[in-house]
């Protein structure tokens, strides 16, 4: 692939067909706001296998007018009824598929809340493309195809889900026409409760929300929760609101990369990035064994602070400031032996005292795994696929990123509107010692985080991922292709990578493979041994492997000309004018 070179506007999206909407918005006259939401709609149907309309939506919008970055969390709260005692009591502090690990719908006021307050256009002109791919149907394609035959019996476990993802009893193959006509039903619903509306734009998008948290839409899920003892409530969701909140900032070799809150990974996106920023990268090759052990070694530590610090910063207090601060990051770093890998995750740091190593913990590489790994390739937890991501810049600078996610696979369908609401308590544990255990109005700990970058208070870049915990990993990487390595747009896309999980997942049941690096296997052959002598347990992946992420971006240069591109490892495609 060759990256997309344009003078006007550009954007890459998980799907062409995403992509395709929000390039007919932005030609219609709208901008990057627009446009994501028009492709970011789109992707929960075009990718209902990892995104949910009714999922999560964290979205990064940067303003030229203003020159502002702000974040909308998207992501959705547990509700009321929901309490740790009830996972500790029935499930053995256990997170179980299904209705119970639902969180309030986020996504939704997402898209409308970023329309409000920063778009042109109305609900019906950007959603209207998401209705048609729901209501006519797509083209089934190769990944989504896969995924659903692969998890089968996760989708045959309901009817609701077997009705739209098992027609006939089998998994749709790709080619074939893929309809979710209740889907598109919803959406049409939003459109004409925002068309029937009285006033200007903003009441119709206010009039559109309302149509899905209180509404028939809300009443049918709740109802659903309330007959099969699900938590969710109409007034979880009638009070429900995203929040727009100041996005974390890492100074990185000459530019600002924003994150979102530790509400999310953002928060460690950015302790990497402030961790390189005082690693002597000089003499290294790229991709070399001496690099990716560096790298490696800088990612195990900030999972390790992600595990003991990051939580809802609304419900925990997460100390931020210290953990991104000159001294911290610095005793954190000088922990990194260029010539020997931690075995392990190796301990967290104590941020408030500043130091490398907190009281208590054990000594480095002596984490325990929770369980056994068994065979490490083994990754078969279907959450694990989940999320896309849309970038976008117009012709006035603005900027747009944003991260959809939640799987149709874990969770069930609400009969009768094709949704699959927000499974993300997947990513709270369910007992009550755990910094993100469950609790009333808690927000899980997110994994999609999207990015911003921007150089001499211009616009750079819009970047992120789908990939779990492979995210930060794929989206630093990325980042170090372009800049350090000076890579085109695409090229830093497509280098081959590596990814570690020596760390509990985020997912349920949090799996923890001590040690273990997967590596493409391209690059594995060159460096596999190199890293093995380090104490990497290095283990080749398929090549352009979709479990590496799907890293989508939009950039503009010095001289203001647009690049973007996007990764062969999934379904994404860039495009400008």
């Amino acid at each position: 692939m060759t990256a997309v070179r344009a003078d006007r506007f550009v954007l890459s999206a998980g799907h062409e067909l995403a992509t395709a909407a929000g390039l007919a918005v932005l030609e219609a006259g709208g901008n990057a706001v627009d446009a994501g939401c028009a492709a970011g709609i789109a992707l929960g149907v075009l990718h209902s296998d990892l995104v949910g309309f009714a999922g999560v939506a964290p979205i990064m919008i940067r303003m030229a007018e203003t020159g502002q970055v702000v974040t909308i969390d998207g992501l959705g709260v547990w509700p009321r009824a929901a309490t740790v005692d009830f996972f500790e009591r029935e499930h053995a502090g256990a997170m179980p598929q299904g209705i119970l690990r639902t969180v309030v719908p986020a996504a939704p006021d997402a898209w409308i809340t970023a329309l409000a307050d920063f778009g042109t256009m109305t609900f019906g002109e950007v959603a209207c493309f998401a209705r048609d791919y729901a209501r006519d149907g797509f083209p089934m394609y190769g990944l989504f195809a896969d995924f659903v035959a692969k998890n089968k019996d996760a989708y045959a476990r309901y009817p609701s889900n077997a009705a739209i993802y098992l027609p006939s009893g089998e998994a749709p193959r790709a080619g074939e026409t893929f309809v979710q006509s209740d889907l598109g039903g919803v959406i049409q619903y939003m459109m004409d409760e925002e068309k029937a509306a009285p006033g200007d734009r903003l009441q119709g998008l206010r009039a559109a929300r309302d149509a899905f948290y209180q509404g028939d839409i809300a009443k049918t899920i709740c109802a659903y929760h309330a007959d099969k003892g699900g938590f969710l409530g109409l007034d979880d969701m009638a009070a429900f609101k995203v929040r727009r909140e100041q996005p974390i900032r890492a100074p990185f070799d000459g530019a600002d990369i924003y994150t979102c809150g530790a509400w999310c990974q953002g928060i460690s996106l950015a302790q990497a990035f402030r961790m390189l920023d005082g690693l002597d990268l000089t003499g290294l090759a790229h991709n070399s064994a001496d690099y990716i052990h560096l790298v490696t070694e800088v990612l195990k530590l900030v999972f390790a602070d992600r595990e003991a610090h990051v939580a809802d910063p609304a419900a925990v207090d997460v100390p931020v400031e210290a953990m991104l601060s000159n001294d911290y990051i610095a005793a954190r770093r000088a922990l990194i032996d260029r010539d020997r890998a931690f075995p392990d995750m190796p301990p967290a740091g104590d941020p408030l005292a500043g130091a490398a190593i907190g009281t208590g913990d054990a000594p480095i590489g002596g984490v325990p795994s929770p369980k056994d790994a068994g065979d490490a390739h083994a990754f078969k937890n279907p959450s694990s696929a989940d999320t896309s991501y849309v970038a976008a810049i117009d012709r006035d600078g603005n900027m747009f990123s944003a991260t959809p996610s939640d799987t149709s696979a874990d969770t069930e369908v609400i009969p009768g509107t094709g949704l699959a609401v927000s499974s993300r308590g997947s990513q709270s544990r369910g007992v009550a010692s755990s910094l993100n255990a469950v609790a009333p109005g808690k927000r899980p700990r997110l994994t999609p985080n999207p990015a911003l970058a921007v150089r001499d208070g211009k616009p750079f870049l819009a970047f992120g991922t789908p990939g779990g915990d492979v995210q930060i990993q794929a989206m630093v990487q990325f980042y170090m292709n372009l800049t350090q390595f000076q890579m085109d747009i695409q090229e830093a896309i497509e280098a081959p990578r590596f990814a570690s999980y020596s760390f509990p997942s985020s997912f349920a049941p949090h799996d923890h493979f001590p040690g273990l690096l997967m590596v493409e296997e391209s690059l594995e052959s060159v460096v596999g041994d190199a890293l093995r002598a380090k104490g990497h347990d290095a283990r080749p992946w398929a090549e352009r492997t979709w479990k590496a992420g799907g890293v989508l971006a939009a950039m503009r240069d010095d001289a203001g000309g647009l690049h973007a591109g996007a990764d062969p490892r999934r379904a994404g495609k860039a495009d400008g004018r």
